[in-house]
């Protein structure tokens, strides 16, 4: 792990693990040594997860810190004239044992998150936050950067090293290394602050998430698949409340009671109950937490030359400012709420021809698109689940990245370490020539101390400066475990969600980088790869190959053409829920006024856009973890968008050569995903195209009207 790497980790990983790292030092010592050695075991080693306990972290960070300091002083303090070869080189080695600390750290703050980890993140992630300022922000350090920078253009560099030289001088200019020692001091403190603020959010969000509903009479489960109710009863043992059923307030558990159930009233208690996480106004209300946050952000953008949040955090990305994702956004917005009025009168039909009495409500939405989907294509998603299940949609996700890419995948469970029995493990190899690629770690259920949502991160990502490091990849979901002995049999969007992730594993195990700076990418491209990916899943050859239900048969050729007629449904639900929360993110921070009343601006903003009133938005503020739980999607939720722009144009590409042509498959791989950060993105996709993307492929994936 390198200094500039871990600085792109705490701009841009998963929320938690942006922010969480050591203990309190008046807490019980462990011995850390595990922790710091280099991983042991096989293709390069892997993580120790069998010997590991939370105690162990903080003296860990401590001593790696320690090292990592040392490191950077030595680079600093080196009296040899200021290169590459003796600046940056050795800062892109550094911080090796930061890097596989916090890698581990990471994956406790995300998937293990007890009471024990969230009170070591909650006080020492702030300390954390002032260690990396105080690299970042050393003057002495920054003028040997400075002058490498300076003298790049006689220093007969190759690409990749200018671009890389060019990067690291303007990511700390970035955040501050110019100012005043006065003014450094000031951007520590507020980062100090923020990091707080994140681990308190996080952790409020997680207390409301670890509730649950239960359902004590089985008549109020009518229209629920046994499928669904045998894992709500699962749930309800594991909770010591055996002869109920458990709903969990996360979106895999609540979406199916919504879509189902009859009972209007159990379908609103679920609904609220899941759209109201961290806005209860109770011990666990998060608005405070935010409000405090926006202010903090300002205070930084402010002191680091930027007129606003937004204009900071959008400083190296594809869409550059905000106006210009809003321009994006606000080309769909008005398309998709005239689909959404479309939608809701089509369901208040079905509703008045049943003389159910009602106006339809946000918790009869996904209700009442499932009977017009049924009136109009003759599909209910009932009829799909039965032919996804969890392990097979894996698999189906093997086959298309071997046809594609060369990448085979051999599952060696119980063969190394892992963090929780379920965690499922694969080696990767390249098909062609039989090397080692990397491993694959699929962590597939939710469970108490998880955070909810999907996510992807790599523990080792591949680069080539220190020797060729092989990949350790993972994919994160909270899909409801089948109840034992049963399979686990996913919805028709949960399964694109593990093709989406799994978009992102493929993206890490294909990269092919020297420097391990130049491996991230903008926030704004992140999210296409996986995009991509999806596309793969309703093709014939992976459904007739892996949608099989029990009996082993696959999915009717008559069920699949029902599936692609109705490719277009909902859509218009799906782009608002979705393009609301992106709006609004980008509104929030597109300002030099923070909000003060979160709960005002949400509702007054959605009320100028002329939000549907039979809906809300994905993720309301209250719960928004992309937005406040680090600062890693913060004015940046519009990115899905911006991607999946790219992403309709790319599918466009795969559909006219033929969606397994090899020569497309191969050019998009050695162009866009194995390249990194190495050339501007915008450039790469234009060497992939030919042509900037056209945004008419998106309005006619989503069955809009083309502009």
């Amino acid at each position: 792990m390198t200094f500039r790497l871990t600085l792109a980790l705490l701009a841009t990983t998963s929320p938690v693990m942006a922010t969480a790292q050591t203990q309190p030092a008046a807490a019980p010592t462990a011995d850390a040594a595990i922790l710091l050695q280099p991983w042991s075991g096989p293709n390069g080693g892997v993580p120790p997860w069998d010997k590991v306990k939370p105690a162990m972290f903080p003296p860990a960070y401590e001593t790696a810190m320690t090292e990592y300091r040392r490191q950077v002083h030595a680079i600093r303090d080196n009296r040899a004239a200021p290169t590459f070869q003796t600046v940056i080189v050795p800062l892109q080695l550094a911080g090796e044992t930061m890097g596989r600390v916090g890698a581990m750290w990471g994956v406790y703050t995300s998937n293990l998150a007890t009471k024990e980890v969230q009170d070591i993140d909650r006080v020492l992630s702030p300390k954390l936050a002032a260690f990396y300022d105080e690299l970042t922000l050393d003057p002495a350090l920054f003028a040997k950067i400075k002058a490498v920078y300076d003298g790049r253009k006689t220093a007969r560099l190759d690409a990749q090293q200018l671009r890389l030289v060019e990067r690291t001088y303007r990511s700390y200019v970035r955040r501050g290394a110019m100012l005043s020692p006065a003014q450094r001091a000031q951007v520590t403190q507020l980062n100090q602050q923020l990091a707080t603020a994140f681990t308190d959010f996080g952790s409020k969000l997680l207390a409301d998430e670890e509730k649950w509903i239960v359902v004590d009479d089985e008549a109020q489960l009518a229209g629920v698949p046994d499928s669904v109710k045998a894992a709500m009863a699962a749930a309800a043992t594991a909770r010591q409340l055996p002869g109920k059923w458990v709903v969990v307030n996360t979106r895999s558990s609540a979406q199916p009671v919504l879509t189902y159930a009859r009972d209007r009233v159990l379908r609103e208690k679920v609904f609220k109950a899941f759209v109201n996480r961290g806005d209860n106004g109770d011990a666990n209300d998060t608005k405070a937490t935010i409000a405090q946050i926006l202010k903090l952000r300002q205070e930084r953008a402010k002191l680091l030359g930027f007129k606003n949040h937004a204009y900071f955090r959008m400083d190296d990305t594809m869409a550059e400012t905000p106006a210009n994702a809003m321009a994006l956004m606000m080309r769909v917005w008005p398309a998709a709420v005239a689909r959404v009025r479309e939608e809701v009168a089509d369901m208040q039909k079905v509703a008045d021809a049943e003389k159910a009495g009602i106006t339809i409500q946000p918790w009869d939405y996904r209700y009442y698109a499932e009977k017009v989907r049924k009136a109009k294509y003759d599909l209910d998603e009932s009829e799909i689940k039965p032919y996804l299940e969890l392990g097979n949609i894996l698999n189906g996700a093997f086959y298309a990245a071997g046809r594609l890419y060369d990448l085979g995948f051999k599952e060696n469970t119980g063969q190394i370490p892992v963090f929780d029995p379920d965690v499922r493990t694969f080696e990767v190899t390249n098909t062609k020539t039989g090397k080692f690629v990397g491993y694959f770690y699929f962590d597939a259920y939710a469970r108490p101390s998880k955070r909810s949502g999907a996510w992807a991160t790599t523990y080792r990502s591949q680069q080539k400066l220190a020797g060729d490091r092989t990949v350790l990849s993972s994919n994160n979901n909270n899909f409801v475990k089948g109840a034992p002995g049963q399979p686990t049999l996913i919805s028709l969007d949960d399964a694109t969600t593990a093709f989406h992730e799994f978009g992102h594993a493929i993206h890490s195990l294909l990269q092919n980088v020297t420097y391990p700076g130049l491996a991230g990418t903008p926030r704004d491209f992140v999210e296409y790869p996986s995009q991509v990916n999806e596309n793969w899943l309703l093709t014939r050859d992976v459904l007739d190959r892996y949608a099989k239900n029990a009996a082993g048969q696959p999915m009717p050729q008559a069920l699949v053409d029902k599936i692609e007629k109705s490719s277009t449904f909902n859509q218009g639900f799906d782009t608002v829920e979705y393009l609301s929360s992106a709006i609004v993110d980008m509104k929030l921070h597109d300002r030099e006024t923070p909000v003060t009343d979160i709960a005002a601006f949400e509702r007054d903003t959605l009320a100028e856009l002329g939000m549907p009133k039979e809906m809300v938005m994905r993720h309301r503020l209250p719960q928004f973890g992309h937005l406040f739980s680090s600062d890693a999607y913060s004015a940046g939720y519009y990115s899905y968008l911006w991607s999946e722009t790219m992403d309709a144009d790319t599918w466009a590409a795969f559909e006219q050569a033929g969606v397994w042509d090899k020569a497309t498959a191969d050019r998009f791989r050695t162009t866009l995903l194995s390249t990194g950060n190495e050339t501007d993105r915008k450039e790469a996709y234009r060497t992939f195209r030919g042509r900037d993307p056209d945004v008419n492929a998106l309005f006619k994936r989503r069955g809009f009207p083309t502009k």
